[in-house]
């Protein structure tokens, strides 16, 4: 079963690239499934059918769902946080306080997740298309399963002692409840979740970008995080490029001019990734014919679902006190290597070649200190953060 999350900034089009995806894929014979897990569903509006919570069939091989999180966290948690709400009840917190402090950190973005996973291991679909919520809120829900298991080893690490002791009083206060057991079924789901994330040969993630400067600055940091995790990223959807027999008159022609310069940059940024454009369309994108037409333009012959890219776009590793940052640029050819940091942001230049990076707060903390360029491989190497000495004070 093949698995493929569509990532970025909220209104860039992840919505009908996800719908696009799913419909060319069931089109080419594959039992297909688009699952939206963003909150503000809009998912049923691109197909033009209506979603539930459970799996609704709209081809003989395309099925859409809206999952709806909070029935699954009552479904499947239910159990784990009714024990932790009695216990802060029982402390004197109010009804309402003890329900929401007894939600575990990321349970609602797990949920999302394990409910995907269970798809994949019942095997109903060869292949899950998942509408990602924007950006900022995926990368938090795709870095969950390791703050999740954090979060439960800290109760599950409790001596046995403590543990046997506390098991008797649980069940006595709680009827019924046996929460450790469960705290401990979900890690391990949690544990085998986070394997099935980052297997490249079950596992993409594509992102999606307009020609404009915000969302590719958005979509580089994105990669980065993802890279930083071990998701493997596939592939990046370039959309609503406008066609050039399209531009007439001095407005259209500077906007098409710029998105062109924002095309290259795209291009250039995410090499060696492939990259898929989309055309701006004259009308509104709704159906399963239009998004036929959208899944055709943006992949032509090929298969949406196979792994169009394997290997790492960056890594990140720690040497003692410093980071290494390495980037693959294949088709560069060696030369003087300059690199400039400003906050956040990295400029490296190699001959003709120029790349402007962003970093993850790890390195965006740390001084640049030398760069190397040999076999293929960008090296930059970031040393320990600087400190501020602080200022005294002057007596008045």
């Amino acid at each position: 079963m093949r698995l493929i999350l569509y990532l970025g900034k909220g209104g860039v089009g992840k919505t009908t690239t996800s719908a696009a995806t799913a419909v060319r894929a069931a089109e080419l014979g594959y039992r297909t499934l688009v699952v939206s897990t963003d909150v503000a569903h809009s998912l049923a509006d691109a197909l033009d059918h209506p979603l539930g919570p459970q799996p609704t069939q709209l081809t003989d091989r395309l099925w859409g769902q809206e999952i709806n999180v909070l029935e699954e966290v009552r479904q499947h948690w239910g159990e784990l946080r009714n024990y932790l709400a009695g216990l802060l009840k029982r402390r004197g917190v109010s009804d309402v306080a003890s329900e929401e402090l007894a939600i575990i950190p990321g349970m609602e973005e797990v949920v999302s997740l394990l409910h995907i996973r269970r798809q994949a291991r019942e095997g109903n679909f060869d292949a899950v298309i998942v509408d990602a919520a924007p950006t900022g809120e995926t990368i938090r829900l795709l870095t969950m399963p390791e703050t999740f298991q954090w979060y439960a080893a800290r109760v599950m690490d409790w001596d046995p002692g403590t543990k046997s002791m506390a098991k008797p009083l649980v069940r006595a206060l709680i009827p019924a409840t046996n929460a450790f057991e469960t705290l401990d079924r979900l890690t391990k789901g949690v544990e085998a979740l986070r394997q099935m994330l980052t297997d490249p040969d079950i596992s993409s993630y594509r992102l999606v970008v307009n020609p404009e400067r915000m969302v590719i600055k958005e979509a580089q940091r994105a990669a980065t995080y993802l890279a930083l995790f071990g998701y493997p990223v596939d592939g990046v959807v370039l959309n609503r490029v406008l066609p050039r027999n399209a531009v007439a008159g001095e407005f259209m022609e500077r906007l098409y001019e710029m998105q062109s310069s924002y095309r290259k940059m795209v291009h250039d940024l995410f090499a060696p990734l492939p990259i898929w454009e989309a055309p701006h369309y004259p009308h509104d994108i709704r159906g399963i014919n239009d998004l036929s037409q959208v899944g055709r333009d943006m992949f032509k012959d090929e298969d949406p679902t196979k792994v169009f890219f394997r290997g790492t776009t960056q890594e990140i590793v720690r040497d003692g006190d410093e980071y290494v940052m390495r980037l693959p640029l294949p088709h560069v050819e060696i030369g003087k290597v300059s690199i400039t940091k400003r906050g956040d942001e990295l400029f490296v230049a190699i001959g003709n070649f120029k790349r402007d990076m962003i970093l993850p707060l790890t390195l965006a903390e740390r001084p640049a200190k030398r760069a190397v360029f040999r076999e293929g491989v960008l090296e930059v190497r970031f040393g320990a953060p600087e400190t501020v000495e602080p200022t005294a004070a002057s007596a008045g």
